[in-house]
C-alpha cells in the first residue's frame, strides 16, 4: 500500500541505533572490536558515540568495544586479545585455569616479552616481563571466539615458572602446583626436568621437590 498523503501526513518510520547497527553487513563488526576496526567498517566517531550511548554497544576496554547483541564472554581477555595480541597468561592466572591451584588471583597475571611495552589496559593486570629467548615455550593459544585469541602457557610451563619465581609467590605456590600435576595421567616427570634445564633458577628446586614427592 502506498503512504496516504492526506490530512493524516505522512507516517515516520524511527529507526533506533540498534537497527542502525543491525542493517551493517554480519562481517563489517565481529562482536567484539576494537575502535581502528569501527574506523575500518565505516563507524565514524559520532555513530560510534551514538551506539554506545544507546546501549547496542559496550564499552569493554580501553578502545575496545562489544556488540550489546554478542554472547556473554570474559571482557577483561577479550580487551587483552584485543590490545596485545602477543600477551601471554601465566604463573597464577595460568596455574589456576589449569586446576594446578586453588588460589583465585585478584588480577590477571600476564606476560610479555621482556622489551615488550605494556599498553594501558582497563582489566585489572599484572604484568611480567620474560625473556624472548624462551617466551615462546611452552605457550598455547585459547580461542575466545569473535576472532580473538590469546596465549597461556601449558601445564609443565607453568610449574616450572612457579619454582622459577618461588621467591615472589612463596615456595607452597610450587609445590602443591608440581603435586597436583603429578597426579595427572599425562605427568612425565622426565619431561619437566627437561623442560626445566631452559630455565637454570627452577630446575635445582625442582628436582629437590621431585625426589620428596616421588
Amino acid at each position: 500500500m502506498l503512504p496516504h498523503h492526506g490530512h493524516m501526513g505522512t507516517i515516520a518510520v524511527t529507526m533506533t541505533p540498534h537497527d542502525d547497527l543491525a542493517r551493517m553487513p554480519a562481517t563489517a563488526l565481529a562482536a567484539s572490536f576494537t575502535y581502528a576496526e569501527a574506523c575500518r567498517a565505516g563507524l565514524s566517531d559520532r555513530r560510534l558515540a551514538s551506539l554506545v550511548s544507546s546501549g547496542a554497544v559496550l564499552r569493554i576496554g580501553r578502545g575496545v568495544y562489544r556488540r550489546a547483541d554478542a554472547p556473554l564472554v570474559d571482557d577483561d581477555l577479550h580487551e587483552l586479545a584485543a590490545r596485545v595480541p602477543d600477551a601471554t597468561l601465566c604463573l597464577v592466572t595460568a596455574l589456576a585455569r589449569h586446576g594446578l591451584t586453588d588460589q583465585i588471583p585478584d588480577r590477571i597475571d600476564v606476560a610479555l616479552p621482556r622489551d615488550r611495552r605494556a599498553p594501558k589496559v582497563s582489566a585489572l593486570v599484572a604484568w611480567h616481563r620474560f625473556d624472548r629467548s624462551t617466551y615462546g615455550v611452552g605457550r598455547d593459544v585459547v580461542d575466545l571466539g569473535d576472532g580473538r585469541s590469546i596465549g597461556v602457557y601449558n601445564p609443565k610451563r607453568c610449574v616450572v615458572d612457579a619454582f622459577r619465581l618461588r621467591h615472589l609467590y612463596g615456595e607452597d605456590l610450587a609445590v602443591e602446583a608440581l603435586r597436583r600435576w603429578l597426579r595427572r595421567p599425562d605427568a612425565t616427570p622426565a619431561a619437566l626436568l627437561e623442560l626445566a634445564r631452559l630455565f637454570p633458577k627452577a630446575e635445582a628446586a625442582l628436582r629437590a621437590a621431585l625426589r620428596v614427592l616421588l
